[in-house]
């Protein structure tokens, strides 16, 4: 029976390879492929367990097995080294303004000019300077939250905030709760550290709170990660219950509060962070990549002072410290203006960029929030994501399938759209491919 079982396997896999069987068409059902190769029901779902762990095929609750696309990269296009400097890349937002090179050469000229020109050449603080870290206290004080300048640590962007927090507050086995569509990112760093990740479905407006709450009954959670203000991918804005229910679960269960905010500049009138409600056990993270410039690695990690050296410990054993002359840059851009005049002009582009996603796609179901610069889009049944992106790649069109951002077993057919990395008048060229790519799939 065991060489029987590798041999359909093989069979399977040589047409998939070959082309014979082309990607996103269904497979007989379990019970029809034991008929037809005269093999137990067990087995059969064995061969296809074989082939989805190869990467060949798919299986989807309640509609069946699928061939993949396996001519797509198992990135799934969200590996930015693999997009070609003529493509037009949906994949990642990287929002610029016109004059912004002017403006960082004036701004580097500054600092030249400045008198403490050698203080950049030496160590410094691994949380970074106190005067630095007071500017960046300031700007991020609204709502009602304002973070001691004592519990803030400079990081080199928000990702290496996440890096800082995995590594000096959790270890390998710890039990992570996090969304069913979340930011590749984290989901990167918990395979590294060996995370486990534990999924909680969306719902149309956030979370499901119910569902955390059961798994921390069942399970000894250490932490939640949570992006409540412009959610990546699906866009929500968490209201104040929902963030209160978040900070009074987290007592009830003792667990720890990753919070990202990295695009929460984009709403103009923000409500109070997570780390409002729950201070002694929130790590607020945010980053000047997404509303300064994305080549600038500048974040900040606001904690509680019990955090505090363990945070800083991580930044010692990763980079020691955030480069002072970007650091520098950014805060002289925050005092003299600069920085809140990048996240207004930024919020009219994305709004801008958000109407014209809504033109072109008025009648299609997909979720997205009006000052996002991402939007997440169903594909009708029976239409592959992993066909769609690879047939617009074909076109020099990049965008994401789902599978990146699913930390559920079950990973829907959908695909995600960056929409700040382009022109308007490209974006809106790639935009009617992208529906055109869909309708084609859904109709031929």
């Amino acid at each position: 029976m065991k060489i029987r079982y590798k041999v359909i396997v093989d069979l399977f896999a040589e047409k998939i390879r070959s082309g014979a069987i082309l990607p996103g068409t269904r497979l007989p059902t379990h019970r029809k492929l034991s008929i037809q190769q005269g093999i137990s029901l067990a087995t059969a779902t064995r061969v296809y367990s074989e082939l989805e762990s190869m990467g060949l095929v798919s299986g989807e609750t309640g509609r069946g097995t699928f061939v993949r696309e396996i001519t797509l990269a198992s990135s799934n296009g969200i590996d930015q080294n693999a997009i070609a400097s003529d493509v037009l890349d949906l994949n990642f937002n990287y929002p610029s303004l016109p004059a912004q090179g002017d403006l960082l050469r004036d701004a580097l000229r500054q600092i030249a000019l400045s008198g403490d020109i050698e203080s950049h050449l030496r160590y410094q603080p691994h949380a970074g300077r106190v005067v630095e870290r007071k500017i960046i206290a300031g700007h991020i004080m609204d709502s009602g939250f304002q973070p001691d300048a004592d519990n803030i640590i400079i990081v080199n962007g928000a990702q290496h905030g996440l890096a800082i927090t995995v590594m000096g507050l959790l270890h390998p086995g710890d039990v992570v709760v996090v969304d069913a569509l979340t930011y590749p990112g984290f989901k990167a760093l918990a395979e590294i550290y060996h995370l486990e990740l534990l999924a909680i479905p969306t719902l149309s407006d956030g979370p499901d709170l119910a569902t955390l709450e059961e798994l921390c009954q069942k399970r000894r959670v250490k932490a939640l990660y949570t992006m409540p203000t412009l959610h990546n991918p699906l866009g929500w804005v968490l209201n104040c219950k929902q963030r209160k229910k978040i900070a009074e679960i987290s007592r009830i269960y003792n667990f720890i509060i990753i919070e990202d905010t990295a695009y929460s500049y984009l709403i103009p009138k923000r409500l109070p962070p997570i780390a409002f409600y729950a201070p002694e056990r929130s790590v607020y993270i945010t980053g000047f990549s997404k509303n300064v410039a994305t080549g600038l690695r500048v974040g900040a990690v606001v904690c509680p002072e019990h955090y505090r050296k363990k945070l800083e410990r991580a930044v010692r054993a990763t980079t020691w410290n955030t480069p002072s002359l970007m650091t520098t840059l950014i805060c002289n851009w925050i005092q003299d203006g600069t920085a809140s005049r990048f996240e207004h002009l930024k919020r009219q582009d994305a709004y801008q960029r958000q109407n014209l996603l809504k033109t072109i796609f008025n009648d299609f179901h997909y979720i997205a929030n009006p000052n996002s610069y991402f939007a997440w889009l169903p594909l009708p049944d029976e239409v592959r994501a992993d066909r769609i992106a690879t047939n617009l790649l074909g076109c020099n069109i990049s965008v994401s399938t789902a599978e990146p951002f699913c930390t559920s077993k079950i990973v829907p057919q959908a695909i995600r759209i960056a929409l700040g990395s382009v022109t308007m008048d490209n974006l809106q060229n790639a935009l009617v491919k992208i529906r055109e790519t869909i309708e084609y799939e859904q109709y031929r």
